[in-house]
């Protein structure tokens, strides 16, 4: 199986997707429709975006700052969740999902641009 069909098999995720980082191209399963899922694959390229420009300007400010390179990000709603780690997208209901599962699962099993370049 896939990430994104493991993501989308865990109680509470509502979808899962991955996105290429040119904004090109997207793939997704789960509970959304096509659409919706376009955009958010392009809320989550652009906000992985500005996140990594953050991270290069803390690394400016102070050179060993722990943040470099980022991994992904998390924004936490009143009724969901979106987590991102490298290019991969998920979206989980807070009310039937675990976020720290749900992480843990990405961390482990997502692999960053950065990491396969070691």
């Amino acid at each position: 199986m896939s990430v994104i069909s493991d993501l989308v098999a865990t109680p509470g995720v509502i979808a899962a997707g991955e996105y290429t980082y040119r904004g090109d191209r997207f793939t997704y399963d789960g509970q959304l429709d096509y659409e919706t899922a376009r955009m958010a694959s392009i809320m989550c390229r652009a906000t992985t975006m500005a996140v990594h420009m953050e991270t290069d300007m803390l690394k400016h400010l102070k050179s060993d700052c722990g943040c470099v390179p980022p991994r992904g990000w998390v924004v936490r709603g009143d009724k969901f969740t979106v987590c991102v780690v490298a290019n991969i997208f998920c979206f989980i209901d807070n009310a039937s999902s675990s976020l720290n599962e749900v992480m843990a699962y990405m961390r482990e099993h997502v692999v960053s641009p950065e990491e396969m370049l070691v």
